[in-house]
């Protein structure tokens, strides 16, 4: 909405509704970061970022990491409206929430049927850090009005060649809790949006069925029947 502070998150898919954003009809948008990506240059050059609401760092982009390309370390040098700090700064759920509206946008890699999150590995084999992910998640949930969003496509495609779904029974062992299911709040894919906040362990089981992949949804089903996950 009109004034909200953002959190966007490494990976293709938060990049790609940064650019969402820029060609949106939001205003007055506000920036409090780990990560600053290209998609948010993108919504400042569009016109879309004052900070003007924000409830900390009033008219700045607060961030402490930037990754990209040689026009976004040119951006960071010369605009007056970027603040580099600490992570222990950006990071503190506390000063998070302190802005109101606040939307943390981050991308994960396997969703298990009760929630838990993991953002860093597929089984043992390790893809990511932790990051700000969970930092995010918390002060976001800490904001007036704030949202925590972790996104994935559905699916993905092993090198064999194997499609495998990201909504999983139990995620893949070795597997990595990036943010526990007792924080989790909007799980985005494809197929649709799911608030898991207050839900009860049968109402996760079939939300999160409902936005995986349909041709597995009937596996997912049977497995969390006999995992006692669905009445």
């Amino acid at each position: 909405s009109d004034g909200a502070c953002l959190q966007i998150g490494i990976g293709g898919v938060p990049n790609a509704v940064a650019h969402l954003i820029a060609d949106s009809d939001l205003k007055d948008l506000g920036v409090h970061t780990e990560l600053l990506p290209e998609g948010l240059m993108s919504v400042y050059k569009a016109g879309k970022i004052t900070g003007a609401k924000k409830g900390v760092d009033v008219g700045k982009i607060a961030a402490s990491i930037v990754i990209g390309t040689n026009e976004l370390f040119e951006f960071v040098r010369e605009c007056p409206d970027v603040m580099l700090t600490s992570s222990s700064y950006t990071n503190d759920p506390a000063m998070i929430g302190k802005n109101d509206h606040f939307i943390s946008l981050n991308a994960c890699l396997e969703v298990d049927l009760g929630g838990q999150v993991c953002s860093e590995s597929i089984g043992t084999r390790t893809i990511s850090g932790t990051g700000g992910q969970l930092d995010f998640v918390l002060g976001a949930q800490c904001s007036k009005g704030g949202k925590s969003i972790l996104c994935t496509p559905s699916t993905y495609t092993r090198r064999d060649g194997t499609r495998v779904s990201r909504i999983l029974p139990t995620l893949t062992p070795g597997g990595v809790v990036t943010t526990p299911r007792s924080c989790v709040q909007y799980i985005v894919t494809e197929y649709g949006m799911v608030n898991l906040r207050g839900r009860t362990i049968w109402e996760r089981a079939e939300l999160l069925i409902g936005i995986a992949h349909p041709d597995f949804r009937d596996d997912l089903i049977r497995q969390a029947k006999e995992l006692h996950l669905l009445r």
